[in-house]
């Protein structure tokens, strides 16, 4: 439409809304203003009338309808193609196709001391000084259907491929229960469960290393949790998995081979988590867990050990609330049966991390395990299963972490490692740690 016609038309509106409200003015206030108003009653019927109605010419009217007509012919946005979901084919190969996530990690690192001499001991640690290629993550997760979920984890290194989880887990069971079944990480303790790329630190903790081994403890198996009906957030948890493996299961099976004869021969694990809401910027996570199995000395030994796991962290409620502060610790006790003894030793760390903006973190750890003692509470020098570790062992570390973005990070760690049983003199190390992820991944959990 063009401008000259908004203008015509607008001054003729204008003059008509002029006219009438002027007429029903003075008819309001006739009583108290007769004589001006005289003319309001004859005034407000000739404005009503149809003839008093602004008129248009008929070669202005055509030009609007024609200018309406080249409006009506414009679109206003370019056509867009319809969604994929739209397409029956489309929508019916997508359900196939997972959420797959790739995750590298690499470092680079400097050990004092003896050369080739391990004192790291996590499946994916770096233990010389040199580069390290840690391990290649695939994440897979989907949706099988309304009743079950699908996810898994493959990790590859320089020497083979692992399957590390591979489980189902259920969506609809009734009383808020929940299976999962398959090859997965046992959730005994808070940091068990959790990958590399969601810890704090380039290595891993030696407490769960020299407890379960180098992978963590996982296996084949089945878990029940329970989300409990009260005020607060608590799941139980309980798991029958395979008591095997020499990197999954060290204070177990190992490496060894036996047969089942009853439920007892699994590894049986019982877990407890509980979440407090301080307040809207504080929150507490506690749990208490406790594994049993059979050990590999025979004569039905078993292993006992417990674990108690504490996380506190402050979240501001503000614009700024990717920066936190969180302090965590877990502490284990374990029992072993041996021939003739029953040895028990105690390991712990602790760790504080400070998100003290977007992109930076800073954090400490401090861990520290006990030499094996027998029944009468002596150390003793016949621990089967670590007959190095004879005394107290305690590491301190620190790091700090660049994170470009969600997908990328950046890590400097030192650390000093006192282990008087295996070296006699502590071991420094410094390693700088990247990690580059891409695709779409779970988040982990609180």
């Amino acid at each position: 439409m063009t401008r000259l016609i908004r203008r015509r038309l607008q001054a003729r509106a204008a003059t008509f809304v002029a006219s009438v409200s002027l007429a029903a003015f003075c008819f309001l206030f006739s009583s108290l203003i007769p004589a001006p108003c005289a003319w309001a009653e004859s005034e407000i019927e000739s404005a009503a009338s149809p003839e008093s109605l602004p008129t248009i010419a008929p070669d202005e009217l055509a030009e609007i309808e024609r200018a309406l007509g080249q409006d009506s012919a414009k679109p206003n946005h370019p056509p867009q193609p319809p969604p994929a979901s739209a397409n029956p084919v489309v929508a019916a190969l997508s359900n196939f196709n997972p959420d797959l996530a790739v995750i590298l990690d690499v470092a680079a690192g400097w050990f004092s001391g003896e050369t080739g001499k391990p004192i790291t001991s996590g499946g994916h640690d770096p233990k010389k000084t040199g580069f390290t290629f840690q391990q290649l993550e695939l994440s897979i997760g989907k949706a099988v259907d309304p009743y079950f979920r699908f996810d898994a984890n493959l990790v590859f290194s320089q020497f083979g491929v692992e399957v590390e989880e591979a489980y189902a887990t259920s969506l609809a069971l009734p009383f808020s229960l929940q299976i999962r079944a398959g090859q997965l990480l046992t959730r005994f303790g808070r940091l068990n469960a959790s990958h590399p790329h969601s810890w704090e630190f380039a290595d891993q903790n030696f407490a769960l290393t020299r407890l379960f081994g180098a992978e963590g403890n996982r296996g084949l198996g089945l878990e029940l949790s329970w989300l409990m009906p009260l005020p607060w957030f608590t799941e139980i948890i309980v798991s029958a998995t395979d008591a095997t493996g020499a990197a999954t299961a060290r204070s177990f099976l190992g490496a060894g081979e036996f047969d089942i004869d009853s439920p007892l021969d699994f590894q049986l694990t019982a877990a407890l988590k509980q979440f407090f809401p301080i307040t809207d910027a504080l929150s507490l996570n506690l749990g208490l867990s406790a594994v049993t199995g059979p050990n590999s000395t025979g004569n039905g030994n078993r292993t006992d050990i417990y674990g108690l796991d504490f996380y506190l962290r402050y979240r501001p409620v503000t614009g700024a609330a990717l920066r936190w502060i969180a302090l965590q610790a877990e502490v284990f006790w374990r029992r072993r049966q041996i021939p003739d003894d029953l040895l028990q030793d105690v390991n712990a760390y602790a760790q504080l991390v400070w998100r003290f903006a977007d992109r930076w973190s800073v954090a400490a750890r401090y861990e520290w395990g006990s030499a094996a003692t027998g029944i009468d509470g002596e150390h003793t020098s016949l621990d089967w299963l670590d007959p190095e570790w004879t005394r107290d062992r305690q590491r301190v570390s620190a790091a700090a972490t660049f994170h470009p973005s969600e997908f990328s990070r950046l890590r400097l760690q030192g650390a000093r490692d006192h282990a008087p049983s295996i070296t006699p003199d502590p071991i420094w190390s410094v390693i700088l740690a990247a990690e580059f992820f891409v695709g779409a991944h779970a988040a982990h959990a609180f």
